[in-house]
């Protein structure tokens, strides 16, 4: 490198990895411009760009803090749909399973009826809803008794026998009536505590059926009640709760992966940070767990609504007249064969209902099509005819 009388330029000329061919003094320092090599053109051109700015906006939500495991594994509402009084009675939410999806924007929701098998008061206080009192149902189903044990086969089995003795007397019923007579003098909230028919989803292995408080909204409480106490030991099913063409809420734990580093679990760029630092602001991005998460996904509507047993070749449209069944070819992967009640919604979850005004609501939907085609690999038919239509007879 030939020494310069500009130190500054030497400086930031040696920096860069630039040389300079003979013939270049100090008298001349314009032909140095005119004698770079062609390495030192090309370091020339990026003179122009500034450097990297380590820094990057954050990402991630700070408002799903703290990203840890769910308390439950099934889905809670959080927040029931507003009452209105002057409407009538009616429930606002129910349990259904996923049995699975396609490569179109549906997916397919089981939902059996689930059973009412009591009730249970709230009252306003200060702090809050406070429970006032319970009322049970005579008799409970095996399924939903396994849901107050932790071991049903190393346990008595002993669960409501005490409470279904005491209704069969004249006082016990007394007693349920003076209960119920409480709640529509006392109470302001009103739920109904069903239970999913979990032996009927025949694509699971779980026996203990899944039990939750749904909220009776319309009417005044004595309404509420009766309309509970009248479903008692009673299948209520999903076109009881949703109908077709309006928006749900579908509410669920997502799928668990773990613990896992910063840039999978929050998105961020991969920057220099300091190696011992004396403190971390919460808002900095962290290592953890990430997946089963408590999550709701908002305004899915409903595409269609199957009753089981009472149509046959589900998946036919008015434009695709081919006779199919609403399964796919060779049933959904890790479940099965669809035999009961369904919802088919758009976009992917789990259960919970909301009021919704918006025109998106009020749009009535046509299916064209619905892809019954294999889930396993790359399905290519929508029936078997069609299958053996395509290949032939297999010859001996």
């Amino acid at each position: 490198m030939i020494e310069m009388d500009f130190p500054m330029k030497r400086h930031c000329w040696e920096n860069q990895g630039w040389s300079l061919e003979k013939g270049a003094s100090r008298q001349n320092p314009k032909g140095v411009l005119e004698r770079y090599t062609k390495r030192a053109r090309e370091l020339a051109c990026l003179q122009k760009i500034s450097h990297r700015k380590f820094e990057h906006p954050r990402h991630g939500s700070l408002g799903f803090l703290p990203r840890k495991r769910a308390s439950r594994h099934r889905g809670k509402v959080k927040a029931f749909p507003k009452d209105d009084p002057t409407k009538p009675c009616r429930l606002t939410a129910f349990l259904g399973y996923k049995a699975g999806m396609t490569h179109i924007v549906r997916e397919q929701l089981l939902s059996p009826p689930m059973v009412v098998v009591g009730v249970v008061g709230y009252v306003k206080t200060p702090r809050g809803l406070r429970t006032l009192g319970s009322v049970w149902a005579q008799h409970l189903s095996e399924e939903v008794k396994r849901r107050f044990y932790k071991h049903w086969c190393k346990s008595k089995k002993k669960a409501f026998t005490k409470y279904s003795k005491k209704l069969e007397t004249e006082d016990g019923k007394n007693d349920i009536q003076l209960q119920l007579e409480k709640l529509k003098k006392y109470c302001t909230v009103i739920r109904v505590l069903a239970h999913t028919q979990i032996r009927k989803m025949k694509g699971l292995k779980q026996k203990k059926a899944h039990l939750m408080e749904i909220q009776v909204n319309g009417g005044t409480i004595a309404q509420k009640v009766d309309f509970a106490y009248g479903f008692f030991e009673k299948r209520i099913p999903v076109d009881a709760v949703f109908q077709k063409d309006e928006m749900i809420d579908i509410t669920g734990v997502t799928k668990g992966k773990g613990f896992e580093g910063v840039v999978t679990r929050w998105g961020g760029t991969r920057l220099p940070r300091k190696t011992h630092r004396a403190r971390v602001s919460f808002t900095v991005a962290r290592a953890g767990q990430n997946g089963y998460h408590h999550r709701t996904e908002m305004n899915k509507k409903v595409y269609k609504l199957g009753k089981a047993g009472h149509e046959s070749h589900a998946a036919m449209t008015d434009y695709d007249r081919t006779e199919k069944e609403i399964t796919p070819m060779g049933g959904f992967p890790h479940y099965g064969v669809v035999k009961e009640d369904y919802l088919v919604i758009k976009g992917g979850g789990g259960q919970s209902r909301v009021n919704q005004t918006s025109r998106v609501a009020l749009e009535e939907i046509k299916l064209k099509f619905i892809d019954t085609s294999s889930k396993f690999g790359h399905g290519r038919f929508q029936t078997t005819q069609e299958k053996a239509k395509f290949y032939g007879k297999l010859k001996a």
